[in-house]
């Protein structure tokens, strides 16, 4: 067998800044991932942990491992706190799923691209109560707001590709209200506006309005009636919302 990969770096030269990704077949033929790194290719598995591993006898993934010893913790009535191994087994799961996260994103996978960035806020909002010190929280937290943002990224997306810009300005909206409870929680809700992330985020929107030509989304004209009281009219845009999903 020719373990040799030249030809692979060789045909596919490594761009500095720019997330790489393609899909293939394997020989199995089962698809996977393709991720050009400067020393070299990672292949991620596109179902189930990007490792291809069932942790601890056949879980999905390993924050479903932690989840059912937490669960099965509590019924000895003992808080479940992570291990330094568990803390080290998590992490690689964490970062597994960000190089997939990435990949999806670089491919429009964008509805893949929500899954893993779900199963990434999941796994945070478990080590936020299970975490064995402040250092790991923080750790962990620091990029709460990073997923967040890529989240929503694909949730605009792929609003767009389904023609549907006003779901996609309305899906902006939902993500800078997260965004916000995440600065909020680190008392910094004044400077949400300067962060890069909200800034473009907020360029997507204007650039969204202008371009096909979006005043106000239902649901932000349902807002408005119901703050002006108008429960007539926005019954009439609840229908109409109903009607739209």
């Amino acid at each position: 067998m020719n373990q040799d990969i030249d030809f692979i770096l060789r045909d596919w030269e490594f761009k500095p800044g720019v997330a790489q990704a393609r899909l293939i077949r394997s020989h199995d033929d089962r698809q996977v991932i393709q991720m050009r790194i400067d020393l070299g290719v990672l292949q991620l598995e596109a179902i189930g942990r990007p490792d291809g591993a069932r942790p601890h006898g056949g879980h999905e993934t390993y924050c479903a491992y932690l989840q059912e010893q937490a669960r099965l913790s509590r019924q000895t009535e003992h808080h479940f706190v992570l291990t330094d191994e568990q803390c080290h087994d998590a992490d690689r799961e964490f970062l597994q799923y960000y190089h997939r996260r990435m990949c999806w994103l670089a491919l429009r996978q964008y509805k893949r691209a929500m899954r893993d960035a779900d199963h990434t806020l999941a796994f945070m909002d478990f080590v936020k109560g299970h975490a064995p010190d402040d250092d790991y929280l923080q750790a962990h937290e620091q990029y709460r707001g990073f997923v967040l943002f890529q989240r929503t990224q694909a949730a605009a997306a792929l609003e767009v590709e389904n023609n549907a810009p006003e779901s996609a300005i309305d899906e902006i909206h939902k993500g800078l209200e997260r965004l916000r409870q995440f600065f909020a929680a680190y008392e910094r809700e004044e400077e949400m506006e300067e962060d890069g992330m909200v800034r473009h985020l907020r360029h997507v929107e204007a650039t969204l309005r202008q371009q096909y030509h979006v005043d106000t989304t239902l649901h932000e004209q349902l807002q408005q009636a119901i703050a002006e009281e108008d429960y007539e009219r926005a019954a009439h845009l609840r229908d109409a919302l109903k009607k739209q999903s």
